[in-house]
């Protein structure tokens, strides 16, 4: 039947099932335990599969950092975007979308700036790296549109005061002089330096 949608193939099938329990091992013993006390052969046992398997969907821990926080960070992307339609304040429109993103990075503080690491240090053209990639530049789209409000911001100058945004949120969350601080300490931090950057 043309247009059909195909159905997945028992192989695909199985390759999905694999990257399913092997992303739950990871998202549970990084929460548990953080990243530098989980070695590969831990998350392998915990998904039941062997080492060799495990480094066909992730060469490194990093990569499987990657793999597992990827999709919060997108669902707290996703969030912040929702609750922002709703405020008419720019400032406030644009912390909305900061908000959740910051919660999501200090879940586990280890894990969130290992997370930063890897998304800036890693290669690009590694899958789960691009996908950490990808969702900045959301985020940045998100910020822009938000600030795009302001009929007087060009589409350019939205755009570059997102990148500013999307920076200055990077360096509150990965600063190692902000590891002790709650997730509302870096909010406040980044707010008043947005607040600096937006027209009065």
């Amino acid at each position: 039947m043309p247009g059909a949608s195909q159905p997945v193939g028992r192989r695909e099938r199985n390759k999905q099932l694999k990257l399913d329990r092997i992303t739950a091992a990871a998202h549970e013993l990084f929460a548990e335990r953080g990243i530098d006390e989980v070695t590969t052969q831990q998350i392998a046992d915990k998904a039941d599969i062997g080492t060799g398997t495990l480094f066909l969907y992730a060469k490194t821990k990093g990569e499987l950092l990657l793999l597992v926080q990827n999709s919060l960070y997108a669902e707290a992307l996703e969030r912040g975007r929702a609750d922002a339609e709703s405020i008419p304040d720019t400032l406030d429109a644009v912390m909305a979308i900061v908000r959740p993103v910051v919660e999501c990075n200090r879940t586990q503080v280890d894990n969130g700036r290992v997370y930063l690491r890897e998304m800036v240090f890693g290669d690009p053209a590694e899958p789960h790296h691009r996908e950490a990639l990808t969702i900045t530049g959301r985020t940045e789209k998100a910020v822009a549109a938000v600030l795009r409000r302001d009929t007087q911001a060009s589409e350019a100058h939205a755009a570059t005061t997102a990148r500013v945004v999307s920076a200055v949120m990077f360096l509150a969350m990965a600063a190692s002089v902000n590891v002790a601080a709650s997730a509302d300490e870096i909010v406040r931090d980044i707010r008043e330096q947005i607040t600096v950057l937006l027209p009065r």
